[in-house]
């Protein structure tokens, strides 16, 4: 049925004027309610890595073109949009504290708390993930098992280029206060971001546990303790500080892994 789906989505993404009949309006349909109910996903890890279906990516842009705008109320508020919220949390399994929103077409899995925040259509946010007041996590992001993302922290979205990976947070991580994760950035399992960290593809992620510095760039290796940082660059106008990020550290075995991000960092001595 999958592989049908995908055959059908490329058709219409191909040759919108497909769109035009009802049938194929179904088939962008049935993917969508998938991704909402988490069957199916916009990327999904493998043994070699995380593998992107772009033709999933491709199902939510052609959604945007088949919905029709819509008026509806929840008192006191009065929305008019394409996209319907989820509902039924009570079922789910999922707690939605007041001012939390979370669209139609994201999965949210159970035991998920939603503090006053917003998840977009095409995330995936997995089990036991906290997602805390006023974070947002942007279309197609990828949030794994228990993850707390603190306070304003931003998980940015992707749908275009198709070929762009979206960001992934993995298991058991924690993304400090205002922390900004976006342009497809894997944290790796159970790593720890301090607040204020900013992470992109062209953002240095720089080891700095050893004799010398170990450049990352687009990925922070798991279980690893950073924090913000700064070097310095040459410029025609003369040697200014550019923001990067610092690895200070690995998680020990002996933190348990719910405790709070302050007494993971005061581990290394590290304001938070």
């Amino acid at each position: 049925m999958e592989n049908n789906l995908q055959i059908k989505i490329e058709e219409a993404f191909a040759n919108r004027e497909l769109l035009k009949g009802e049938q194929y309006k179904q088939y962008v349909r049935s993917v969508i309610d998938a991704v909402d109910k988490g069957e199916l996903r916009v990327a999904e890890p493998t043994e070699s890595g995380w593998n992107v279906n772009d033709w999933v990516k491709k199902a939510i842009l052609l959604y945007f073109g088949v919905q029709q705008m819509q008026v509806w109320d929840n008192e006191p508020f009065i929305y008019y949009d394409k996209m319907l919220l989820k509902h039924d949390f009570e079922l789910k399994g999922v707690r939605s504290v007041p001012g939390s929103i979370a669209r139609y077409g994201a999965y949210i899995g159970r035991n998920v708390v939603l503090m006053p925040s917003f998840v977009n259509i095409g995330a995936f946010v997995d089990e036991g993930t906290m997602v805390d007041t006023w974070a947002t996590v942007g279309s197609c992001a990828q949030i794994g098992k228990g993850v707390h993302l603190s306070g304003g922290v931003g998980i940015g979205g992707v749908l275009e280029p198709l070929q762009a990976s979206p960001v992934i947070i993995e298991d058991g991580c924690f993304i400090g206060s205002r922390s900004i994760v976006v342009e497809g950035v894997i944290v790796e399992q159970e790593a720890v971001l301090g607040a204020n960290v900013v992470l992109t593809q062209s953002t240095k992620i720089i080891d700095v546990t050893g004799d010398k510095p170990v450049e990352y760039k687009g990925i922070v290796p798991a279980r690893s303790v950073v924090i913000p940082g700064s070097y310095t660059k040459s410029f025609v106008a003369g040697d200014y500080q550019v923001n990067c990020a610092l690895i200070i550290g690995k998680r020990k075995a002996s933190t348990d892994l719910k405790t709070s991000l302050n007494e993971t960092l005061r581990e290394f001595n590290v304001a938070v």
